[in-house]
């Protein structure tokens, strides 16, 4: 079977979180730079092709608690950030998000949207 539009939106999507999970996670990070981390990962992601947006929401209180008093920091890691990806693929909107489940990461499509 030939993969469709819908297919190809979906598989641009999963490539856009898998690049950012894998990119970004072990980054270090404390509440003073959450933002500028959030700001550098939105525009990573952004450049991508077929990416038409990127949300990244840092959760600062959780940050704070796991910052380690004796270094100033903690890593980043899919517990500290609420992400929204859009990706336009032909004319399909793919929207997912990356939100704790259970105390996991999960990534998951959202929906998807013909904009023609």
């Amino acid at each position: 079977m030939e993969p469709t539009d819908a297919h190809r939106a979906t598989f641009e999507l999963g490539i856009k979180f898998g690049a950012l999970y894998h990119q970004f996670a072990g980054t270090p990070i404390s509440p003073a730079s959450a933002a500028e981390l959030a700001s550098a990962i939105e525009s990573a992601i952004e450049n991508q092709p077929h990416c038409e947006e990127v949300s990244v929401g840092m959760k600062t209180e959780a940050i704070e608690t796991a910052v380690d008093p004796d270094v100033g920091y903690t890593e980043f890691t899919g517990e500290f950030a609420d992400v929204e990806i859009l990706v336009d693929y032909e004319g399909l909107e793919a929207r997912g998000v990356m939100e704790m489940d259970d105390g996991y990461p999960r990534m998951r499509l959202v929906g998807i949207d013909d904009t023609a």
